[in-house]
């Protein structure tokens, strides 16, 4: 079962008491990036090392993000005026501008390719380690889990989108992306030898009611939340989380807030999973308490299904 500190509350709970003057939508989520639990335990021997993790945000980087707080531009300007339609693109880009800031960027997206029309891989994050390189590749990841654990496997964690599942993705990343650097076409790019090549993953796993099993390889402080239907919600006071509010606890104001009835009503018909929030509004703040998704009401028989049939994504 993911670890409860009886003294200290769930994670929400943590993160608002350390990181709750951060109201700004970006410079939360960066913190969120820096000091949320890892998703993957780097110390379990099933990845054999290749999990990277990043170091406890020191004193010095907590009053760098609080002066972001006061002035975002910097941040705001390293992102760009784009519209960020891909969760994933937008936390690589808030990483890279931390690693930027820290000194050890050498490169983000960099691209190998054979010749102009064949493209063998793209290095995510390529950092200086003293006269060597460290080869990250990063995933922002959300999974549900459907049935029993399947240990070693982690095919019964699987998006909310039936689009992927943990141990698909990490097979990818393990067995393909991070051995880019070994390519012939990779040695040109790189000024210096890469020293390591691992895998920084962050997100947050899912859980029916009742259901949140201890699983070798995950980590036992990671981030986790339930998923139902909507006619199994509690009365709550919920918020509907956009894509882009599902890295940090949710904080907001002049938001819509819905009681239960409310937000079945709206997911009337629901095709597609919803990400929500539970909130308690403190002075004048709504603030995340929980959160999980909501998904169609045939979800579970769909990611069997798709499972088993072997039509889930390589």
């Amino acid at each position: 079962m993911p670890a409860a500190d009886p003294a200290s509350g769930t994670f929400q709970a943590r993160f608002e008491r350390r990181w709750g003057h951060l109201t700004h939508p970006r410079v939360r989520a960066l913190a969120w990036l820096l000091d949320s639990p890892d998703l993957l335990d780097p110390a379990s021997a099933h990845w054999g090392g290749r999990i990277a993790s990043l170091d406890p945000v020191t004193p010095a980087v907590a009053a760098w993000l609080g002066a972001l707080q006061d002035d975002p531009s910097p941040l705001d300007a390293a992102l760009g005026s784009r519209f960020y339609s891909r969760l994933g693109l937008y936390a690589e880009k808030l990483l890279a501008f931390y690693f930027e800031q820290q000194g050890v960027l050498q490169a983000h997206g960099l691209q190998v390719q054979v010749n102009r029309n064949d493209t063998v891989g793209e290095f995510d994050f390529l950092l200086r380690d003293g006269d060597g390189l460290l080869h990250w590749e990063f995933a922002t990841k959300f999974y549900l889990l459907e049935g029993v654990p399947d240990p070693g496997v982690f095919n019964h964690l699987i998006g909310p989108n039936l689009a992927d599942t943990l141990g698909l993705k990490m097979r990818k990343i393990l067995d393909k992306q991070l051995v880019l650097s070994r390519h012939p076409a990779a040695q040109c790019l790189l000024a210096h030898p890469v020293r390591a090549a691992q895998a920084l993953v962050k997100g947050w796993l899912f859980y029916a009611a009742g259901a949140t099993p201890a699983m070798d390889g995950i980590s036992p402080e990671h981030g986790y939340g339930f998923w139902c239907t909507p006619a199994q919600l509690p009365e709550q006071r919920y918020v509907v989380l956009p894509r882009l509010q599902w890295l940090a606890p949710f904080k907001g104001q002049g938001v819509e807030v819905l009681d239960v009835e409310a937000l079945r009503s709206q997911l009337f018909d629901l095709a597609q999973a919803v990400m929500v929030a539970t909130v308690d509004n403190v002075d004048g703040w709504e603030v995340e308490r929980t959160r999980g998704f909501i998904v169609p009401h045939d979800w579970t028989e769909q990611a069997g299904a798709r499972r088993l049939a072997g039509t889930l994504p390589a």
